[in-house]
């Protein structure tokens, strides 16, 4: 179904709307925000400060001294009736990650796979054999949620989220995979690591990963992974762990 038909226009404080363009999670809603994202730049020009888009929205922060809430919603409505998938987005911008799978850096791959009934090596061969999409970025800089999962691996979140998760961490969660780029609390499984450095300040965007591109995991070895600048310090573990 084309989204013009869909759209819902919901207040996000006296500066913002949020425009929901879906109620499902599927890859080519990415066409549609792509392009929307794009219109809203040129649309809302220097009167625009943000702009963040999601699975299935996009969230537009306006300047409202120089934009009513309603004159923002106006433009949006005249966006949204002439809105058209933008098709180019389809071919985002390929990332190898180089990861290094093992129970040492992915405390989790066993949980995994005893709810995937896989074993480990088939968890492994299933999350590297799927090119992924950034659908969004949020819950810390550079963190980059990325989908959709193969249906066997679906899993849900740990019951206690871990305190500490080191950075480089790969996980997955529900229909997402993630890295996380710097050590923060997470509750997501941990099945490996890559070497990648996913956040740099130094970076033009800082962000090494943006919404729109397409992601591959790639499995190496511990000594490829160590060459590529990885840190093998094992996870620590979660108190239910070392619950006697």
């Amino acid at each position: 179904m084309s989204p013009a038909a869909l759209p819902r226009l919901e207040p996000a404080g006296i500066d913002g709307w949020m425009v929901r363009l879906f109620d499902t999670i599927e890859e080519n809603n990415l066409l549609w925000l792509t392009a929307l994202t794009h219109d809203c730049e040129v649309a809302f020009g220097e009167a625009l400060v943000d702009l963040v888009p999601s699975y299935t929205t996009l969230l537009v922060i306006f300047d409202p001294l120089q934009l009513s809430a309603w004159q923002a919603r106006e433009r949006l409505v005249d966006l949204l009736a002439r809105l058209a998938p933008d098709e180019a987005s389809a071919e985002g911008e390929l990332h190898e990650l180089a990861t290094w799978y093992d129970p040492s850096v992915g405390p989790d791959l066993a949980r995994v796979a005893k709810l995937s009934n896989l074993t480990v090596d088939a968890v492994i061969d299933a999350h590297c054999r799927r090119e992924y999409r950034v659908f969004a970025l949020g819950f810390s800089p550079g963190f980059a949620f990325m989908g959709l999962l193969d249906d066997n691996l679906t899993c849900p979140r740990l019951d206690t989220p871990r305190s500490k998760v080191p950075a480089g961490s790969v996980a997955i969660a529900g229909q997402q995979t993630a890295a996380y780029p710097a050590v923060t609390p997470g509750g997501w499984n941990l099945i490996g690591r890559t070497a990648a450095r996913l956040f740099d300040r130094d970076r033009d965007g800082f962000s090494l990963l943006k919404v729109g591109d397409r992601v591959r995991f790639v499995a190496v070895d511990r000594h490829t992974f160590e060459n590529e600048g990885g840190d093998p310090t094992p996870v620590a573990p979660t108190r239910e762990e070392t619950r006697p």
